[in-house]
């Protein structure tokens, strides 16, 4: 059995890093774009609302059509339809054909989480759960830092568009991998139909303590808002320092590289000091180092960038390790479904957002006003105290 668990777990880490790789090479191909296009800080800002919009609203159907379908073939099914979102990116001539190319991605991509999340959480119902899912997320770090600096580096021999169909390549074989590895293992797919009429009355969406989920929710539609923003227009930022495309590749992997550190760190952090203690002091860390990053040079910037990193994605790890405390196991799909929905849709709305005033008043009063948002989950933390300490262990 753990075996099984340990191979379910490594498929699960293998989709998010290539879902996340997906995800985060628009960084890097947002300044290009906008060269080869013409755009404005706004249009930039639609192209990441509309992925991660699309990604945003196929989280609860997917959470629901999973417990009719299964998990295995709807993840293969989604991974396909992202690679094959980007391979059209890749002829796209103009922006509006980008704009729905990169939906259709998003839609595809939207399966990713929530399942991948439910597959690993059943694997460890028995224990090592929240370790487990420190690993899954883990996962999705490797991939944001290995897969943006690689196409970043591969822009300049093969263009744009052939580093991106390169790794579109990547994706539809790893689908192909996911279908067969699941179904090797008899996992992911549909209840059958004894099982689905044990399940409790009044637990449609899973969620045990409301008020703990409604705060938790709203600590990561903020934290979730104000990293997409900031990693959006990090690249023009770094450019306006004097930065290349390559070396904004190299500052996305320094970022990320902190992050992938940072999931481990908090996890200690909030073992040894509790939830709230560490949501805290990563926050508070992530705000400063905004503001920070704004008055330094390149070089100094750089040097920054992995230390943000680590406060940048480490509150993440410690939301998604508490959404399983407050959320009951049957229907653990559609809970961790709305938990993403509302993260992602705030991803998703903030880039238009936060374009709109790189317009209007230049990147850094974009990204001075990402860095003051962030200090606002600190008074939100003290919502978890009573919730968190109701839960059982």
């Amino acid at each position: 059995m753990s075996r099984r668990a340990r191979a379910v777990l490594g498929t699960a880490c293998g989709t998010h890093f290539v879902h996340d790789g997906f995800s985060d090479i628009l960084y890097v191909l947002f300044p290009v774009w906008a060269r080869e296009f013409g755009l404005s800080f706004a249009q930039v800002g639609l192209l990441r609302t509309l992925y991660s919009g699309g990604m945003a609203a196929f989280q609860i159907p997917a959470g629901l059509l999973a417990e009719r379908w299964g998990e295995a073939r709807l993840l293969a099914a989604g991974t396909a339809a992202t690679a094959l979102g980007f391979v059209a990116a890749g002829f796209a001539g103009g922006y509006a054909a980008l704009l729905g190319c990169l939906l259709a991605a998003g839609l595809g991509s939207g399966v990713q989480h929530p399942l991948s999340s439910s597959l690993v959480s059943k694997a460890y119902e028995d224990g090592r759960r929240r370790v487990a899912l420190g690993t899954y997320n883990f996962s999705g770090d490797l991939g944001k830092v290995v897969v943006p600096a690689a196409v970043a580096f591969a822009v300049p021999w093969l263009g744009w568009r052939g580093a991106v169909e390169s790794f579109a390549a990547v994706g539809m074989a790893t689908a192909g991998l996911v279908l067969l590895a699941l179904t090797s293992l008899e996992v992911g797919y549909a209840p059958l139909a004894e099982d689905r009429a044990e399940r409790r009355p009044g637990s449609d969406w899973g969620i045990r303590d409301v008020r703990g989920f409604q705060a938790l929710s709203v600590i990561h539609v903020i934290d979730n808002s104000t990293r997409t923003g900031f990693l959006t227009f990090l690249p023009f930022l770094l450019i306006a320092k004097g930065s290349s495309v390559q070396a904004v590749g190299f500052a996305l992997m320094l970022v990320f590289a902190g992050g992938a550190a940072g999931k481990f760190a908090c996890g200690v952090l909030a073992e040894r000091l509790g939830v709230i203690r560490t949501v805290i002091i990563t926050e508070a860390a992530t705000g400063a180092g905004i503001l920070l990053l704004l008055g330094l040079s390149l070089g100094p910037s750089l040097a920054l960038l992995p230390v943000l990193g680590i406060a940048l994605n480490g509150t993440s790890s410690v939301l998604y390790g508490t959404v399983a405390d407050l959320v009951t196991s049957d229907r653990r799909g559609r809970s961790y479904a709305v938990f993403y929905t509302v993260g992602i849709g705030a991803s998703a709305l903030s880039p238009s957002v936060y374009g709109v005033v790189s317009d209007w008043g230049g990147v850094p009063l974009a990204l001075a006003m990402v860095g003051s948002l962030v200090f606002v989950t600190l008074p939100l933390t003290f919502l978890l105290r009573r919730p968190l300490a109701a839960t059982p262990a």
